[in-house]
């Protein structure tokens, strides 16, 4: 009896190096893409295009997507905030873009420069252009449980920026708990409500950051659910610049370990992503908060 499908998309190339305070290297980021592909990974965030005055860490974007090998089972996806990050991810190659938007004005004015209404005005030219450079494209809903400036977050909201987001030609939409504030239920119920209304063909994402140790059972409520995508970044590392202490993301490994006890097909090796978060772990020279790749091998 063949196993369901749980895809797993690696984001740690971006979310989970954009907050470092010292720049890792283009070669240190081409090799843990190099350790992630090698895991069995099949999309993975290679970089963002974003001002690199506000995240220097991403700065590099260009040579990172030049430096990837070109296979075609691969999807580099690059992520962007508004018009001028699309062209420059289209320019550096890139076949998948991740088109970011806020549930909340407060993080909105931050990271994206706009209100959640001002930053929807480009969003036909965003997709026209993907679409015309030949990437398909998929929307992020950040703040999506709570906002570090606004507050909660009402699941109308959501459900109001997420159809805004679908009124336009893509693929994928996700919901990203950007500050680690949700629980269980509050998944079942935002996943619930957005998948009541948009279409059914859209493939939904989960994006789930560890600040509260909710992560984990947030993952298992968004499956519960439904959703057959999640994010996650190699030891759990990573966090965004403008929410304060939204520091790292769901551990990958943890995120393997667990779906596979679980009985689901992931497509990756846990061994070779345990090595891959290693990896990491000493480029960045700490020990990172991911539990299962400082535990004995089990079973051993």
């Amino acid at each position: 009896m063949s196993r369901e499908k749980l895809e797993l998309v690696e984001v740690s190339p971006r979310d989970g190096l954009q907050n470092e305070p010292d720049i890792v290297s283009t070669e240190n980021k081409l090799a843990l893409i190099g350790h992630i592909t090698r895991a069995g990974f099949r999309r993975l965030e290679a970089g963002s295009f974003v001002n690199p005055k506000k995240v220097p860490q991403m700065a590099d974007g260009d040579a990172v997507f030049a430096g990837v090998p070109k296979r075609d089972d691969i999807t580099y996806i690059a992520l962007a905030l508004n018009l001028r990050g699309v062209e420059r991810a289209l320019a550096a190659g890139a076949k998948e873009i991740n088109y970011v938007f806020c549930a909340s004005d407060g993080f909105s004015i931050r990271n994206n420069g706009g209100t959640v209404e001002e930053t929807f005005g480009v969003w036909p030219d965003v997709v026209a252009t993907a679409k015309a450079g030949g990437a398909r494209i998929s929307a992020t809903v950040s703040t999506a449980f709570g906002c570090p400036f606004d507050g909660e977050v009402a699941v109308s909201r959501v459900v109001e920026v997420a159809e805004r987001c679908v009124s336009q030609d893509i693929f994928e939409l996700a919901l990203a708990d950007t500050i680690g504030v949700g629980a269980p239920s509050d998944v079942y119920e935002r996943f619930r409500a957005v998948k009541a209304a948009i279409p059914a063909h859209i493939q939904l994402r989960a994006h789930f950051h560890n600040t509260r140790n909710t992560a984990l059972a947030n993952a298992v409520a968004a499956v519960e659910e439904g959703v057959r995508v999640l994010d996650g970044s190699l030891g759990g590392i990573g966090g965004c610049p403008f929410a304060p202490g939204a520091a790292g993301n769901v551990p990958t490994e943890d995120l393997l370990y667990m779906f596979n006890r679980m009985g689901f097909d992931t497509g990756v090796d846990l061994d070779a992503a345990i090595e891959a978060a290693q990896f990491i772990g000493g480029v960045l020279g700490r020990k990172t908060p991911g539990m299962v790749s400082r535990a004995p091998k089990w079973p051993s």
